[in-house]
């Protein structure tokens, strides 16, 4: 029985005593490992570095890196310049079309204007009804208006109403005792607009004011010369 304590106690201070001899063994590894994988990380860095560094070229190197930059310049430029003649071609087609369209659009509304004038025209020849033309005068002008309405144009009259140079063009000045001065006195034509657009001023001949009072105005301007 003493025998078998003593070995025990052997056995276990031996292994009382590998313990810390592990332990250190274990931190060692961990050491070197730990140092492996460090160099390991700074070689790749070093080796990123180095890819990352411009590669010295030879002359015929360099030579045949530009011709290949160049060959690549220009085929950027032609296609560049295809695809900018194709955008004009387009274009300009686009704009050919909304031309056409807005012409159309345009003339549409007068072909029964036409088609009715052209019937008055004829019933004239033909007849010396004068009501019967005056009719179809009358209907041809509501015609007229039908397909100005149909393309948003306004005609607007200007007589009696104050001389506006945007909206009028004078033609003439006449006096007048009944029209204020700078007042339209006439109208030889009417003006069109079409929404905000001025298409077509008033043609007007506005009032200068009162006959008299520009004799008197006029002797009065002689008299002082004097």
């Amino acid at each position: 029985m003493t025998t078998d304590k003593k070995c025990k106690h052997t056995k276990s201070s031996r292994k009382t005593d590998e313990e810390p001899e592990l332990d250190i063994l274990n931190e060692e590894a961990k050491a070197v490992k730990a140092a492996e994988e460090a160099e390991k990380a700074k070689a790749a860095e070093e080796t990123q570095k180095e890819a990352k560094k411009p590669k010295k070229l030879t002359p015929q190197e360099k030579i045949t890196e530009l011709e290949i930059q160049l060959a690549e310049t220009q085929d950027k430029i032609l296609r560049t310049h295809a695809e900018f003649m194709n955008y004009r071609k387009r274009t300009a087609k686009e704009i050919a079309n909304a031309r056409m369209f807005g012409l159309t659009d345009t003339i549409t509304p007068f072909l029964q204007v036409f088609d009715h004038f052209n019937m008055a025209v004829m019933a004239a020849e033909n007849s010396d009804n004068m009501d019967a033309i005056r009719q179809g005068l009358e209907m041809i002008l509501g015609e007229y208006e039908k397909a100005l309405d149909e393309l948003n144009v306004e005609r607007f009259e200007a007589k009696g109403k104050a001389f506006d140079p945007e909206l009028h063009e004078a033609v003439a000045h006449e006096s007048s005792d009944e029209i204020p001065e700078n007042h339209v006195l006439k109208q030889w034509s009417c003006g069109y607009k079409m929404g905000e657009r001025l298409l077509r001023p008033a043609t007007v001949v506005v009032s200068s004011g009162p006959a008299a009072a520009e004799k008197e105005d006029a002797s009065d301007e002689k008299s002082e010369e004097q």
